[in-house]
């Protein structure tokens, strides 16, 4: 910035003159709040807010103006026009990057909208700085009071209540010189083992005004907490496995990181430990590796007699799985015991707390090598020859899935599998495609819907992705109450602004098919499974879902058939990967 200019960057914060912005960043001086909550939102690590605006933002919007002016690095603001949808971006950027970024709401309106990513994202341990409006306190006097009538229809006398079970730690921001502090606090509390959402509420007049900028550009001064389990734990852990006959891993949230990927995958084949991915949200085992034994927990429970339980909310299920008598059990993740949740009573004989991919990081080096051990290598044929039984029987009931006369999900699921072999690609399953007919081989190739059971995740959470990582190809498959749930409008409007080629499968079945499931495993012999139509599960008539993606320009393909479906998989991922043309194609299934 020329002299010149830089004489002319007076900020007025509030009526107050400041100056002292300089290019690049900010020095002594001032900056409006507004202003100085976004420079040092970039300062602590975050590259995007989602927001969605609203009339508590002009202090927000100044701020970017501010900035720009004075070329002040930001992070990049993008419009996102329902609050959901910027919940679940945050979400899917988090799952590509590992680094939590930021979403601004509209009071308590946008608020209320951020709630169920909020539960999604506590649930899964996500972490998200979370901001939003608050109507202004003062109804007049002072910069950023109430103006419109809605500054006092939407006043709360709790906020922060709607998200407040959802998040660790929340606050108001009571003065314009806490912003730095506020912004380093929350950041290092959301990453902070365990992870999750925090949110700010910002009243506007204390926006609006002055801000000290001497500090904001200044490495923060407070550190995430980050711990493993004791070297004693580790030692008993590795005991209890390398003397099991019937040693079991279940694992439902990853391994952690890629090196936690490749050391499971090492320490299970050196012991011949079969892994069973229960209701995973993200693999944690190539599912083709010797030892993946599928998803099904029996019969490898009945028969163990030490089970590790890698970060599982719900490792199987008490009504159907029992556990054999003496068996030992270890609990392992950030939070073992789950302490969020008031009912969970798994066994937890031992408890390995940490960042899971450091458990089994220090689980490998406490275990070592099994030696020229015969029962190892006899377990491991064993289990490997199970696992390829139960891969082949996934594959035959995938391939007589196109059979009749309405394809299965099994079925499109290994086509999408054959379609993105060898491909740099990630699938989102959000009751879409189902994992066990999959070849799934990468860290980070596979994510569910989170247990939380937040529906319309799937369709935000792959541009977040998408936005992180452009050159990968990036695959939403849902169901079509799930897409109608996703806000399908903003999502492909989003994709269209943001130039994101996205590939969405709506499996279409014409009813809420967890709902009918649900029904019939309570009630197998009911009233409601010998009805003709079953209450409350039907979406007849659904909506063509391809004209809702045409309004915003993607290319849409519909497939009635089970023959026609490789073909038109072949098709959509050649527009978003040549082309980089967001995609629609809509399937027929069965219920």
């Amino acid at each position: 910035m020329s002299e010149a200019r830089a004489d002319r960057a007076i900020i007025t914060a509030g009526g107050i003159p400041a100056r002292g912005i300089t290019a690049g960043g900010v020095t002594a001086g001032g900056i409006t709040a507004g202003g100085a909550l976004l420079a040092r939102l970039k300062a602590v690590g975050v590259d995007y807010i989602y927001a969605n605006s609203g009339t508590d933002f002009p202090p927000i919007i100044e701020g970017l103006a501010e900035a720009a002016a004075a070329d002040i690095a930001l992070p990049r603001a993008l419009v996102i026009p329902h609050e959901h949808a910027a919940m679940g971006m945050a979400h899917g950027y988090y799952l590509a990057t590992g680094r939590p970024q930021a979403v601004m709401a509209h009071t308590n309106v946008g608020l209320a909208n951020c709630a169920i990513g909020a539960i999604n994202m506590a649930t899964e341990r996500v972490p998200v700085l979370l901001f939003s409006g608050r109507t202004p306190t003062l109804e007049q006097g002072r910069l950023g009071a109430r103006t419109v009538p809605i500054g006092w229809g939407q006043e709360m006398r709790d906020q922060a209540a709607l998200v407040r079970e959802a998040t660790k730690w929340d606050y108001e921001l009571r003065f314009p010189e806490q912003v730095p502090e506020v912004v380093d606090r929350a950041y290092a509390i959301a990453s902070s083992t365990p992870k999750g959402p925090v949110y700010v509420s910002l009243p506007r007049e204390v926006l609006c005004g002055p801000c000290p900028s001497d500090a904001l550009n200044q490495p923060t001064r407070m550190a995430a907490v980050g711990f493993a389990p004791t070297a004693a734990a580790l030692r008993q852990a590795a005991e209890w496995l390398a003397g099991a006959r019937h040693p079991v891993i279940v694992a439902q949230r990853g391994a952690g990181s890629p090196e936690g990927f490749a050391a499971l995958a090492s320490l299970v084949d050196a012991w011949g430990i079969p892994v069973v991915q229960y209701w995973v949200t993200e693999i944690a085992l190539a599912t083709d590796h010797p030892m993946a034994v599928g998803s099904d927990p029996e019969p490898w429970l009945s028969q163990a007699d030490v089970v590790l339980v890698l970060d599982c909310l719900a490792p199987w299920s008490p009504e159907v799985n029992q556990l054999a008598p003496g068996c030992k059990v270890i609990q392992a993740g950030p939070d073992p015991l789950y302490s969020r949740f008031p009912v969970r009573h798994f066994p937890a004989d031992l408890s390995l707390a940490g960042e899971l991919d450091n458990v089994i990081l220090g689980l490998q080096a406490a275990m070592g090598a099994p030696g020229r051990s015969d029962a190892c290598r006899d377990r491991r044929e064993s289990v490997a020859a199970k696992a390829e039984q139960i891969r082949a029987a996934a594959r035959r009931a995938a391939e007589r899935g196109r059979d009749g006369e309405l394809m299965t999900k099994a079925w499109v699921s290994l086509c999408l599998s054959r379609a993105i072999e060898g491909l740099d690609a990630t699938v989102l399953s959000e009751l879409g495609c189902p994992m066990e007919p999959m070849t799934l081989r990468a860290p980070g190739s596979w994510y569910q819907e989170p247990h939380s059971g937040g529906l319309g995740w799937s369709a935000p959470c792959a541009l977040g992705m998408q936005l992180a990582q452009p050159g990968r190809i990036i695959i939403a498959t849902m169901g079509d109450g799930s897409y109608m749930f996703a806000n399908p409008v903003v999502c492909h409007q989003i994709a269209e602004a943001l130039d994101l080629p996205v590939l969405m499968l709506v499996l279409n079945n014409h009813e809420w098919g967890a709902v009918r499931r649900s029904v019939l495993g309570t009630y197998p012999d009911g009233y409601a499974s010998r009805a003709n139509r079953m209450p409350l599960v039907s979406l007849d008539p659904t909506p063509d879902f391809t004209q809702v993606a045409a309004a915003s320009r993607a290319w849409t393909a519909k497939v009635e058939t089970a023959a026609e479906l490789p073909a038109v998989l072949a098709a959509a991922i050649e527009q978003i990967t040549t082309a980089r043309r967001q995609a629609l194609v809509e399937i027929r299934v069965a219920p």
